[in-house]
């Protein structure tokens, strides 16, 4: 092993009085991956955020950093660099040890935190209205890279995450995983020997995930740069990670091999609820030649929405699959009255009438809006508001305290989460939840308001398998206690296959094929089916 560019000594972080993370210590080696997994929940972000440097510090223990420091300017290098002459002036790189978090450390601090970077899970940070390659040149201009050789650098990154055929595309028009790919360069413009990489492809479809794994190793090794990877995917630690540390209720109960950790983190992975069949209802949901087009900078008119026509069932799990760019999001978009089709007919069943959705207005699109609930990919909550804030008063429902919480306990069970767990967090602010559980969360604001329809906007992006199986359960708990009906737009194939009645395959704006679930995945090109197929846990 190479020599260790990060110790981790007996970390221990609490948020108010519960224990997070409990007594952590590894190493990381330089020029090492290292996969962290674990369910949502276990600690893997806050173990992330505390190597980076960033938010609060640790309860107790220590973070080390093992550098190389010149001794003429502010430049780092890992610590075999040392005794080697600085690459930005006529200094000399010098062994260091940076404890992370002492107070007296808090300049090297800063210095080690300028030579790492960051990747999140669903924020791309870019600038939408930019093209690629400025986005590129902000993130060296923000370095101070020398203007003569900023064209040329920015160049030759996009070239290195292979997007020079998007080199002057608009960024907000990208594909995620073409935006990921952006994301990326702009963290190579830094020179970082260590790469965060924080659940990166959780809400990509498979196929496009396996592209930016393949452009993560590529980076690693091109620029000799360490990477910490946070996922609950076993298939990305598998693709991409040298050895693994499995988390669970944020101690460490093993570290090996990927495959060591996936086998271990497996145990108790089982899906043997079974659940009634249902009978469905009348038509809920009614479309006839929708379309919608829009004008795109770089691609002229795009027929987002071409031609499309189907029905939806009280009762019924109905899902919209499709790889990315098919025109899935722009079709909910619609239903829920998001979007302004360009023609067609978008019409809802609010009890014995029905709605016209392209007309606005209280009396038609406002009325039928009240009763449609939406979880998109992108969802938010109140950053500085307790759970229970934003599942109630924050989301305009003003429920006396004790309602509140008992209304707010029920529709977190129905979101995935245990009831010990559900009167856990009730208090707790969302930055202080994993990624997975503030996507059940906002499952659950959703959930609170009692829609008729609930449209999923890839629900399971984020989320570990065996949560997966929580949410599976709710969603077909909801339909049988509540009589909901779900729209399920996803790339997850196994997810689909289990929860939905009907599936509604799109290509290019179009439905091409609608029917049975078994009878439409049987449809797929094997193209698709390997863009489309939900890594296997």
């Amino acid at each position: 092993m190479k020599a260790p560019l990060i110790t981790v000594d007996n970390l221990c972080m609490d948020f108010d009085s519960t224990r997070v993370l409990k007594n952590i210590s590894f190493e990381i080696a330089e020029g090492e991956i290292l996969g962290i997994i674990g369910r949502s929940g276990a600690g893997k972000t806050v173990l992330m955020h505390l190597i980076r440097g960033v938010e609060q510090p640790p309860t107790s223990g220590r973070i080390i950093y093992h550098v190389a420091a010149c001794n003429g300017c502010d430049h780092m290098d890992v610590g075999s660099a040392a005794g080697k002459p600085c690459p930005h002036c006529s200094g000399t790189l010098l062994a260091l040890d940076v404890d992370l978090w002492s107070e007296k450390d808090e300049t090297l601090k800063r210095r080690v935190m300028r030579r790492t970077a960051i990747m999140f899970q669903r924020t791309f940070a870019l600038y939408g209205d930019d093209r690629v390659i400025e986005n590129v040149l902000h993130a060296l201009d923000d370095i101070d890279y020398p203007n003569d050789n900023a064209i040329n650098r920015a160049a030759d990154l996009i070239d290195q995450v292979r997007l020079s055929h998007r080199m002057m595309h608009i960024a907000r028009d990208l594909s995620g995983g073409e935006k990921q790919r952006v994301v990326l360069a702009r963290q190579l413009a830094k020179e970082p020997f260590l790469l965060f990489a924080d659940e990166p492809t959780g809400t990509l479809d498979p196929g496009t995930a396996k592209i930016v794994h393949s452009m993560l190793i590529d980076a690693a090794r091109t620029n000799n740069m360490g990477m910490v990877v946070t996922s609950h995917f076993s298939q990305v630690i598998e693709d991409v990670a040298h050895r693994a540390i499995l988390l669970v209720d944020g101690a460490i109960a093993k570290i090996g091999t990927p495959k060591e950790v996936i086998t271990e983190f497996m145990k108790g992975y089982d899906d043997t609820e079974k659940f009634e069949d249902t009978e469905l209802g009348e038509k809920v949901v009614v479309a006839r030649d929708l379309f919608k087009r829009y004008i795109s900078v770089d691609r002229g008119v795009v027929k987002a929405v071409n031609g499309v026509t189907f029905e939806v069932f009280a009762k019924e799990i109905f899902g919209i699959i499709g790889k990315s760019g098919a025109g899935k999001t722009t079709l909910s978009g619609i239903i829920a009255g998001l979007v302004e089709p360009t023609s067609g007919e978008m019409n809802i069943r609010i009890g014995e009438e029905w709605v016209d959705m392209t007309k606005p207005g209280i009396e038609q699109r406002g009325r039928a809006t009240a009763y449609i609930g939406l979880l998109h990919q992108e969802y938010d909550l109140f950053p500085h508001r307790t759970i229970l804030d934003n599942l109630t008063d924050a989301i305009g429902l003003e429920f006396p305290k004790e309602l509140a919480m008992r209304k707010a306990l029920v529709t977190l069970r129905m979101a995935g989460f245990s009831d010990e767990k559900s009167r856990e967090i009730l208090e707790r602010m969302p930055g202080q939840l994993s990624e997975g559980e503030r996507h059940r969360v906002a499952l659950a604001q959703v959930l609170i308001r009692e829609p008729r329809i609930v449209i999923l906007d890839e629900p399971t992006g984020t989320m570990d398998p065996i949560t997966k199986i929580d949410v599976k359960h709710s969603i077909m708990h909801s339909r049988e206690e509540m009589e909901e009906t779900f729209i399920v737009v996803s790339h997850d194939m196994e997810f689909v296959r289990d929860v939905c009645d009907r599936l509604a395959l799109m290509r290019g704006g179009k439905i091409v094929q609608i029917g049975k679930t078994a009878e439409v995945l049987a449809f797929l090109t094997e193209e698709e089916r390997k863009l489309m197929s939900q890594p296997s846990a």
